[in-house]
């Protein structure tokens, strides 16, 4: 008992920094192993939902397991203090202090954030063509984030406005082209629900990362509790959000049925499949 009492987190000390002033704590480590807990916990809730899915489908349980998992991975590697990279940060003309920078996170937005993109897809039931386009949109995103973040001056800015036009690009269709679908389908008021809910996260992501990695105003520690808190509403609780509102949906009428005709459900319409024009009768010979 006292050697679990006594028990400490040696991440810093097993995988050390260089020592800069702006550098991930052991408080800011442990509150990052707390955010890999709850990721790997629903995670396992999820994956163990799948196996008795409502309806036999197991889309939307497949999509947040992924992003789940991905998450929990990222958040491992940035507790232990792993994945990052020193950048002198410029909020002027000039250089300033050099931060340290971790790309995990990045890496858990590129795969959870299209993700997002994807199911709020399914429930409005939008066409391929509008999901690639939000996901596109995401990864727009966090890539010129990701850059703005390894940029060493007030450039940086320019890819962070990039960033953040096309996030706004991607909010204002999902709740315009998203609305129009999930009003045909039946599931409007559910959609709306989950709409408001991801993009008002969504929202304070550009406002987190202009006061942390762009305007290098907080530190790394208070940076990732910011993100963390964020990212645990986005993913784990947006999860029970979305599987607790399934259980109400028509599966059918969503075409969540995916065969290998794709979104089209069992004894659904098959245009290339239409019925052939019943042949002529053959002629009466000549008597």
């Amino acid at each position: 008992m006292g050697l679990i009492l006594q028990r400490a987190n040696e991440a810093l000390d097993i995988n050390p920094i260089p020592g800069i002033e702006e550098q991930l704590s052991v408080n800011g480590s442990n509150w990052l192993w707390t955010c890999v807990a709850i990721y790997s916990f629903f995670f396992l809730g999820v994956f163990a939902l799948s196996w008795k899915p409502r309806s036999n489908e197991k889309v939307f349980h497949y999509l947040l397991s992924i992003a789940l998992l991905v998450g929990a991975i990222t958040y491992f590697s940035n507790a232990s203090n792993l994945g990052w990279s020193i950048v002198t940060q410029g909020t002027t003309s000039r250089s300033g202090a050099p931060r340290q920078i971790f790309f995990n996170k990045y890496i858990n937005w590129v795969v959870a954030f299209p993700i997002v993109n994807i199911l709020l897809g399914l429930v409005a039931n939008s066409s391929w063509a509008t999901i690639v386009w939000h996901v596109f949109l995401s990864w727009v995103w966090v890539i010129s984030y990701l850059v703005s973040a390894y940029t060493p001056s007030v450039y940086k800015w320019g890819f962070f406005v990039f960033g953040t036009v096309a996030y706004l690009v991607m909010a204002a269709s999902t709740f315009a082209e998203g609305s129009v679908g999930a009003k045909r389908v039946g599931t409007q008021g559910d959609y709306w629900i989950l709409a408001g809910y991801f993009n008002l996260l969504w929202l304070l992501y550009p406002i987190a990362f202009g006061v942390s990695e762009g305007g290098n105003t907080i530190g790394v520690t208070p940076h990732f509790i910011f993100f963390g808190v964020l990212d645990v509403l986005m993913i784990p609780c947006g999860a029970v959000v979305l599987l607790l509102l399934s259980r109400k949906w028509d599966y059918n009428a969503l075409n969540l049925y995916f065969t290998q005709y794709g979104r089209v459900p069992q004894g659904g319409h098959f245009p290339e499949k239409s019925a052939a024009p019943a042949p002529a009768p053959a002629a009466t010979p000549a008597v």
